[in-house]
C-alpha cells in the first residue's frame, strides 16, 4: 500500500503541474510580437482601422502588433493565413465585413469558412455615402432617382470589386428605389473614386474616408448617408431617410477575430484592450475625421453580430442572385 501510495504521489503531482501549464501561458500572453494581418492592400479601410488600433494595442499588450498586408483573392488570401494558424492569439485578422459576410455565399470553393473565426472586438463601423460626380445634373437623392427612372439602363454605378458592400449596395438600391443602375466593378476604392470624379460613373456608394476630401472641395456630391444618424464629420450630408428613402441602411465594418479554438482568456484581454483604446480621445477624432463609428461591445456581442451579419447578406446575394462574374 505504501509502495503504491510512494508512486501515486509523483504522478498526481506532475498531472496536476501539466493541467496548471496553459493556464500559466495564458496569464503570460503575450511573452512575442502579435501579427495582424490585413486581408487588403495598404491604404484601404481595412488597413486605416487596423492602423488606428496597431500602435496603441502594442503599448497595451506590452507587445509589438505588426500589421502584414496580404491583400488579394478579394480578401481570401489573408484569411485563409489566419484561419490556418495556430489558435494562440498570435496571427488575428482584421477584417472587412465585405470579405466576412459576401465571400460564404459568392464563392463555392471557399478556402476558409466564418466557422474558422470567433470574434474579438469591433474595431469600426462606417455607415455608406452615396455620391454623385458634380456633373450629374441633380441636386439631392430625390432627383436622382427621378433621373435614373428617366435614363433606366443608362446609368452605371461604381464598386470596389464583385461582391463588395458598395456592390451590394447599389443592387439593394435599384431594388428600393425601383431604378435600374449598371454595374461596374473596380479593383479598390481608388481607381473606382478617380472614375466617379471624372464622370465616368453616374454613382458610387463608399465609406466615408474614400471619399472625404473629394465631398469637402466639391468635386463630388454628396447626396445621402445610409445611416440612421448623422456623421459628426458631415454634419450637412442628411440620412437615407431624411433624404426619402427610409430602410435603407447600408454599414460596413471591420473588425478583429482570431482563429476558433483560441482561449477564452486570450480573447478577453485583446478585447479588453481594443474597447480601452476605441475610448481613447485620440482614437475617436481620429475615427469622427475618418467618417467612422466606434462600437463599445465584448467578446460575446462581436461574435454574434459577424454571425448574422453571414446570414443576411448570404440572404441578399442569393435572392439577388449576385455572382463574381
Amino acid at each position: 500500500m505504501k509502495r503504491r501510495s510512494l508512486v501515486a504521489a509523483p504522478l498526481l503531482a506532475l498531472a496536476a503541474t501539466t493541467l496548471a501549464m496553459p493556464a500559466w501561458s495564458q496569464t503570460n500572453y503575450p511573452d512575442k510580437p502579435i501579427t495582424m494581418v490585413v486581408p487588403a492592400p495598404p491604404g484601404g479601410g481595412t488597413d486605416l482601422v487596423a492602423r488606428l488600433y496597431s500602435d496603441l494595442l502594442s503599448q497595451e499588450m506590452g507587445q509589438q502588433v505588426l500589421v502584414d498586408n496580404r491583400g488579394g483573392g478579394n480578401g481570401n488570401i489573408g484569411a485563409a493565413l489566419v484561419a490556418r494558424a495556430k489558435p494562440d492569439g498570435y496571427t488575428l485578422l482584421m477584417q472587412y465585413s465585405g470579405f466576412h459576410a459576401a465571400n460564404p455565399a459568392l464563392i463555392s470553393n471557399l478556402n476558409w469558412d466564418p466557422k474558422d473565426f470567433v470574434g474579438i472586438a469591433m474595431g469600426a463601423i462606417g455607415p455608406h455615402v452615396i455620391v454623385v460626380p458634380k456633373k450629374v445634373p441633380v441636386s439631392d437623392l430625390k432627383s436622382f432617382i427621378a433621373y435614373a427612372k428617366a435614363n433606366p439602363g443608362k446609368l452605371n454605378y461604381a464598386s470596389v470589386g464583385p461582391g463588395s458592400v458598395p456592390h451590394l449596395g447599389g443592387v439593394m438600391l435599384n431594388k428600393a428605389a425601383d431604378i435600374d443602375l449598371m454595374h461596374v466593378p473596380y479593383k479598390g476604392s481608388g481607381p473606382a473614386t478617380q472614375d466617379t470624379v471624372a464622370g465616368q460613373v453616374e454613382l458610387f456608394i463608399v465609406t466615408p474616408p474614400s471619399v472625404s476630401g473629394h465631398i469637402r472641395n466639391g468635386n463630388l456630391k454628396a447626396l445621402a448617408l445610409a445611416s440612421t444618424e448623422r456623421l459628426p464629420a458631415f454634419p450637412d450630408i442628411p440620412t437615407t431617410a431624411e433624404a426619402g428613402l427610409p430602410g435603407f441602411i447600408l454599414d460596413g465594418w471591420f473588425a478583429l477575430f482570431a482563429p476558433a479554438g483560441t482561449p477564452q482568456p486570450v480573447i478577453d484581454k485583446l478585447n479588453a484592450a481594443m474597447r480601452k483604446i476605441a475610448k481613447m480621445d485620440a482614437t475617436r477624432e481620429r475615427a469622427n475625421q475618418l467618417g467612422m463609428v466606434l462600437k463599445d461591445w465584448d467578446a460575446a456581442q462581436m461574435d454574434k453580430f459577424a454571425k448574422d451579419e453571414v446570414a443576411a447578406w448570404g440572404k441578399v446575394i442569393r435572392d439577388n442572385k449576385i455572382t463574381v462574374d
